[in-house]
């Protein structure tokens, strides 16, 4: 990194450390800097006394207790489980992902993510720590396979959020890898799969909130070969190029009508690159969504059980919070 890239922070912390600190760090080897940095951490954790943990865990954003009853979210869960479709595997992911999981294929800053000192990081957007799982199995598979894969996570994110949010929140993911057959097939094909569960999801727990899947289409032959899919309420998106750096061909947002009538936000979902990059085979399409649990399940108690009961305050919606 160069000084004119470093924040005003880095810069004081750098200029307290002896001359020469920064250019021998960056010249460590990894496994090096590694060692160094447990080190340092296991220092400082002799230093921490029962007292400042207690204080720590009453006033940092990051290592609080989410507010939603886990009851409501089991069950809403199990409902999201129940309904899933057979060619979908269910992953029961890591806490942590390889340090760049979300960097190294999105437009994501890691000052985002909490990152750890042995090479890893806190997983903060499932679906990507998913794409990997996908790309490795895509690997082993012949040409015309295809791999679809489900998990339910609680997400940290390191950047602020309004009051009343939490640092970390729960998403049910999908996520969906296979070569691209030519005309937009492929891409079809997945977008009708995976919009067909949500749909079927928001029907099974939302039976009397409007929703409504806000869609944006990069691609014609994407978009010609989708069509008009049965049930589906397909209306435009105003404001999807702001997201082509992040999806390609097709991106979606799914909303839903709150209790004070207007449309809050779900989940999204759209087509990425992000296995054609892990593979490097431009031929890999893939496919990603989620949806907030947290949300889902307070419009779901206050739905069924009055105003009174609503799960907790409602978390961040997806991976562009």
């Amino acid at each position: 990194m160069v000084d004119h890239e470093l924040s005003p922070a880095q810069r004081r912390v750098w200029a307290s450390l002896p001359a020469g600190s920064r250019e021998a760090l960056a010249a460590l080897s990894g496994a090096d800097l590694q060692t160094l940095l447990l080190s340092v951490a296991a220092d400082r954790a002799a230093r921490v006394t029962p007292a400042a943990v207690l204080r720590r865990w009453r006033t940092d954003r990051l290592v609080r207790p989410c507010a939603t009853d886990p009851r409501v979210l089991a069950g809403v869960e199990s409902r999201l489980w129940s309904v899933l479709p057979a060619e979908f595997d269910a992953v029961e992911l890591s806490p942590v992902a390889p340090l760049g999981t979300c960097t190294a294929v999105a437009p994501v800053s890691q000052h985002r993510i909490v990152t750890a000192t042995r090479s890893v990081e806190v997983v903060a957007d499932c679906t990507n720590a998913l794409a990997v799982e996908a790309a490795d199995r895509r690997s082993r598979q012949p040409t015309t396979g295809q791999v679809h894969l489900a998990a339910s996570h609680r997400l940290l994110r390191a950047q602020r959020f309004p009051a009343g949010w939490s640092s970390h929140f729960r998403l049910f993911a999908l996520v969906s890898s296979a070569r691209d057959t030519g005309s937009g097939r492929t891409q079809a094909r997945l977008l009708a799969l995976h919009l067909d569960y949500w749909q079927r999801v928001l029907t099974a727990l939302l039976p009397e909130t409007e929703f409504a899947f806000r869609t944006a289409f990069f691609h014609p032959a994407v978009r010609e070969r989708f069509g008009d899919q049965p049930g589906l309420s397909i209306v435009d998106l105003p404001d999807a190029a702001r997201f082509q750096g992040y999806y390609a061909e097709a991106h979606w947002r799914t909303m839903a009508r709150g209790a004070d009538g207007a449309f809050v936000e779900l989940g999204d979902g759209g087509l990425t690159t992000w296995t054609a990059q892990l593979l490097g085979n431009a031929k890999e399409r893939c496919l990603v969504s989620c949806l907030s649990v947290e949300r889902l399940a307070a419009l779901h108690s206050a739905q069924t059980a009055g105003p009174a009961d609503v799960a907790g305050p409602p978390g961040p919606d997806g991976r562009h919070s």
